[in-house]
């Protein structure tokens, strides 16, 4: 989580949303770490779980992340969690939960509809008050 952070950071300083996500796979390998870039590449799907899902794909040549984790600062979007669902990553470690915007235990949580094909196992709270004070700093800054 320690590299998902400082992704999140990374980000911050961009002026980008303080989101970062981090793929590791089976041995432990990180695949890919990306933090969200929806301003710097005006795509509105530029979630740094969907940069990292694409980067780790790349890395194995498979659409499919079997095997592998996501640690991502913030709970995932319903898009994001689609997403992992579809890449078929084995667990979701999170910081921050998002009772606005969240997917997973919040909102329309989807690895709990009987739509979804693939259902990772899920860790919340992971670094919690980094990850959540990191979001609420760039947020007051904005105000």
């Amino acid at each position: 989580m320690e590299r998902a952070l400082g992704e999140a950071r990374a980000a911050a300083q961009r002026g980008e949303v303080p989101i970062g996500a981090v793929i590791v796979g089976p041995d432990g390998t990180v695949l890919a770490a990306a933090g969200n870039r929806t301003e710097a590449d005006h795509d509105p799907t530029a979630h740094a779980e969907m940069l990292a899902i694409r980067a780790a794909a790349a890395a194995l040549g498979s659409a499919r992340l079997v095997d592998c984790d996501i640690h991502v600062t913030l709970e995932p979007c319903p898009m994001c969690a689609q997403a992992i669902s579809f890449a078929r990553l084995r667990r979701v470690y999170y910081g921050a939960s998002d009772p606005k915007g969240g997917g997973v235990e919040n909102g329309p949580r989807i690895f709990a509809q009987p739509t979804c094909h693939h259902r990772p196992e899920v860790y919340g709270g992971i670094a919690e008050q980094e990850a959540a004070e990191l979001l609420r700093g760039f947020f007051r800054e904005r105000r």
